[in-house]
């Protein structure tokens, strides 16, 4: 299983990121996938996740409404779309997928796979 997030970069307050995850050597439609992100000196928290088929979505509360997930499965790669950004939304972001197959969480612990991140740097 290869998870590999990219589309972070420097960006202002107020402005916006589209963070990309790119499956590989799996059946990606059969999945799950969750966004989670650590900042410097906190853990790793989870931010949104969308079930195999897109039907379920699930958002931490303080990304409610800034925030969208999705997905595509015909192209194996999920989305974060990332509206109005905050200075406190700077982390490196992560994209996982859990290790059992049509199944939705928000745990952290239940998240078996893992890309290496994309930095978001949002500066006031």
């Amino acid at each position: 299983v290869q998870l590999l997030e990219s589309g972070g970069g420097l960006v202002q307050a107020g402005g916006s990121l589209r963070l990309s995850c790119t499956a590989a050597g799996y059946t990606f439609s059969l999945y799950s996938i969750g966004w989670f992100r650590q900042a410097p000196g906190k853990e790793r928290e989870f931010v949104a996740a969308i079930s195999r088929l897109g039907g379920r979505t699930d958002y931490a509360s303080s990304m409610k409404g800034r925030f969208t997930i999705s997905r595509d499965n015909g192209k194996k790669t999920a989305w974060l779309q990332m509206n109005n950004l905050k200075p406190e939304d700077t982390a490196l972001y992560y994209c996982a997928a859990p290790g059992r197959t049509d199944y939705d969480t928000t745990n952290r612990d239940e998240y078996d796979y893992w890309g290496h991140g994309t930095q978001v740097t949002v500066s006031s």
